[in-house]
């Protein structure tokens, strides 16, 4: 067995299904071990949107996604994928290929320095310099990235390491890092400090955040917040903790979220933080939420506790263990005039919007799309004025709403989808971009029609880069400056030349039936809707 053998052993010994990557000569002994192996690869067009891809199905299965791509070029190509996955804490296993172990440092040809590269973006990166490392590194590579604070890990191997000859493979049954001690259970001291808390406040709320969905705990928070009628805001990354529609929840909070859920929050006497970053797209003004009230900040990661806003009470734990356990502390808790006034707030303080009749509404569009969708359909937002209006239209019902929140990385949409539909293809599938976005990513499409990935794409057209013009119409009074999409495809072309059905979309008339055929089959289609330019979010 050589070390190619052994890295595709390792990744079998985890239950690894699927590879996404590019191969390339310093990753091909692994490409070449891969075939003897029932591990599907797939094949990227871009090396970042392996990264992506892994990170879509992470999400929605809760396993280490893996993409594996080659030195050089490949390597810092796929570094912003890593990057949006460590923004996100979503765990990832990259593997890349590396020169010579002999020419390291030599500055031969596709030499790069990926670990150093990629420092401030993973939780651990490794380079391998002795093949018989390859079953520990592996095994601790899978233990870090989906333990404690989950995020993406770099294994760094050289092609001579993967050629030679490893003297015998025992893979390890368990990890026992000294440095590394992930704490899962809550202190119960803490635990009961809040139950006190709560049993006092006349306005609690808990602000649920990505970290909710990491740890699998939606369930566990929705019957804590239901069995004491708490009422739930989330963040970005919080989206589908609850159902849109669940009478406890809020809406999320933010620079683009609703004026009711933000009003909730800055208004509570106690603020549950849970899985979340008080980070700027959140809570602009940290000194909002530790004003006048008490903050409990729940976290995994302890660094994150304190870093932005101090805690009257922190946790650090699991947020399903967590919620375990107040589920078991006896709290007695009266605040329904709360609960009248922020219904009062949901009923008063929504976005009022004056749509253009002779285009496509996004606002009703994405409503009404939601609701066409499967009840447990995940949807996947890019970024730009696209998320932000999914992030306020989409009605999530069972399903999971995905986008890249931390990094706010264009193009993310289209291979997170496909990424998403490999791991649970049972799923109904919807990738949501604006037409700058898609640029970014639709070399993808060949992925999809070469391994059969059937994906439901719509591009939101408004021939510019939405986003960017709004904050040039406001900031710089309509002085715009590098926005303009002009040149772009022929999008009716462009899926004929993958053979994908198409539909143009133009306004609102008979949407309903559009949208039906768009979602009749599983089948990759591609729908263009025209949105005004002007039409701000």
């Amino acid at each position: 067995m050589i070390g190619a053998d052994a890295m595709v052993r390792c990744l079998e010994e985890e239950g690894i299904t699927n590879v996404y990557g590019y191969p390339g000569v310093a990753i091909c002994p692994f490409y070449n071990s891969i075939l003897q192996s029932d591990i599907r690869t797939i094949l990227i067009r871009t090396e970042q949107n392996a990264a992506h891809a892994a990170s879509g199905q992470a999400r929605v299965t809760g396993k280490v996604g893996v993409c594996a791509v080659t030195s050089g070029p490949g390597a810092t190509n796929v570094i912003t994928g890593i990057a949006t996955a460590f923004a996100d804490s979503i765990p990832l296993v990259c593997i890349t290929g590396q020169v010579n172990s002999e020419l390291l440092g030599s500055d031969v040809f596709q030499e790069a320095d990926i670990t150093g590269a990629v420092e401030s973006f993973v939780k651990y990166s490794y380079l391998i310099k002795d093949v018989n490392d390859i079953p520990r590194v592996f095994k601790e590579a899978f233990y870090i990235a989906n333990t404690g604070r989950k995020g993406p890990v770099l294994i760094d191997v050289p092609i001579d390491i993967q050629n030679a000859t490893i003297s015998r493979f025992k893979y390890p049954e368990t990890v026992n890092m000294r440095t590394y001690k992930p704490t899962v259970k809550g202190h119960i001291v803490q635990i009961r400090k809040v139950a006190k808390e709560l049993e006092k406040a006349k306005r609690p709320i808990i602000c649920a955040g990505g970290g909710v969905l990491l740890s699998d705990a939606r369930k566990e928070l929705q019957a804590f917040a239901e069995k004491h009628r708490i009422p739930v805001v989330s963040t970005m990354m919080g989206l589908s903790v609850m159902p849109t529609d669940h009478p406890m929840y809020y809406g999320m909070v933010g620079n683009n979220g609703h004026p009711y859920a933000n009003r909730a929050m800055n208004e509570s006497d106690l603020l549950i933080m849970v899985g979340a970053r008080v980070a700027d797209r959140a809570v602009s003004q940290p000194d909002l939420i530790t004003n006048n009230k008490v903050l409990v900040h729940i976290d995994v990661d302890s660094a994150e506790i304190g870093k932005n806003a101090c805690a009257s009470i922190p946790i650090v734990g699991d947020a399903k263990h967590i919620f375990d356990d107040f589920l078991e502390e006896q709290i007695f808790c009266e605040h329904e005039n709360w609960i009248v006034t922020l219904d009062s707030y949901r009923n008063t303080l929504g976005r009022k919007r004056n749509p253009n009749p002779e285009y496509v509404d996004p606002a009703e569009f994405i409503k009404k799309l939601s609701l066409k969708m499967e009840k447990d359909a995940v949807y996947v937002a890019d970024v730009g004025q696209n998320q932000i209006w999914s992030c306020a239209y989409h009605v999530v019902r069972e399903g999971r709403f995905l986008t890249s929140g931390g990094m706010g990385t264009m193009g993310y949409s289209i291979p997170a989808a496909m990424g998403v539909k490999v791991g649970q293809p049972e799923k109904q599938v919807v990738a949501v971009c604006g037409d700058g976005s898609f640029q970014m990513s639709m070399m993808e499409l060949a992925t999809m029609k070469q391994h059969d990935i059937p994906v439901k794409i719509i591009v939101l057209k408004n021939g510019c880069l939405g986003m960017v013009r709004q904050y040039q119409h406001f900031t710089y009074k309509d002085n715009y400056s590098v926005i303009d999409l002009s040149g772009s495809p022929d999008l009716e072309k462009l899926a004929a030349a993958y053979d994908i059905p198409f539909i143009r979309v133009f306004n609102m008339e008979n949407i309903d039936e559009k949208i039906e055929k768009f979602l009749a089959n599983d089948e990759s289609m591609l729908m263009e809707c025209i949105i005004d330019p002007m039409d701000l979010v």
